[in-house]
């Protein structure tokens, strides 16, 4: 009986090492609006368990799963895909540390796309019958939920626009300009990053073949715009790459 409590306890103790709250976490004003109070932010603190690991090509969730929580990504990188008409994977977003994955599934109740992990990755779960309760007692978090779900809504708009009006060149181009801002505000290099999908996983996202994403790519090195080594990415003229896109992009 000793020896089980002491492994209970030894086990207790684990998890509240491994748990990081919010108000200490350096992704909060990320995934989570930074004007909450101290109390607000340990009543959310209480809600959120400890982040779980995902290895890379693990599921999160699949399409058709039930719907219980929303995920923030803490570490990593993750790509979400729906099947298509005719059975194919349809790459429909990438995600990364900061940025919440699950919305797709509030409205009904089931997750309509799958998420996927593209690295060894780490995320903290929020049931959302508690988060939901939660932010009808503090505004500013319910605001923000709302800016998270027009934030996607505007994002879906723009996947349109770039799928249904632009060319190859601009798609790409784009794409780019938008990982370089969402690592620029993660502190990292805005024009030095590492590419964690595939080129595939790209052109399925951006309605391009493969082998188109990798031409168009080449060309860009050839035009001095970048310098690609695998799938490690430098651009050298931001004003220039923006200017391919014709001033369209992602949000």
């Amino acid at each position: 009986m000793l020896a089980t409590g002491v492994h209970e306890e030894k086990i207790r103790r684990t998890a509240q090492a491994s748990q990081v709250a919010c108000s200490g976490c350096n992704l909060q004003g990320l995934c989570m609006p930074v004007a909450l109070s101290c109390r607000a932010l340990k009543r959310l603190d209480a809600i959120i368990g400890a982040p779980r690991n995902f290895s890379r090509g693990r599921h999160l969730y699949r399409s058709g799963d039930p719907f219980k929580a929303l995920y923030v990504v803490r570490a990593g990188f993750f790509k979400t895909d729906v099947l298509n008409r005719n059975g194919n994977e349809q790459v429909s977003g990438f995600h990364m540390a900061g940025e919440l994955l699950g919305l797709d599934g509030i409205g009904s109740q089931a997750h309509a796309c799958g998420a996927v992990a593209l690295e060894d990755s780490e995320v903290c779960l929020i049931p959302f019958p508690q988060l939901q309760a939660l932010s009808g007692e503090i505004r500013p978090l319910q605001h923000h939920l709302h800016k998270l779900m027009s934030r996607e809504i505007v994002r879906d708009h723009g996947m349109l626009l770039l799928l249904g009006t632009l060319r190859a060149e601009e798609r790409l181009a784009a794409f780019l300009l938008n990982l370089s801002q969402r690592f620029a505000a993660r502190g990292h290099s805005a024009t030095e990053f590492r590419l964690r999908m595939t080129r595939g996983e790209i052109g399925s996202y951006l309605g391009l073949h493969l082998v188109t994403v990798s031409h168009v790519l080449s060309r860009f090195q050839e035009g001095g715009l970048i310098t690609v080594k695998l799938k490690h990415i430098r651009i050298l003229d931001t004003d220039r790459l923006r200017s391919a896109t014709g001033q369209a992009g992602l949000h």
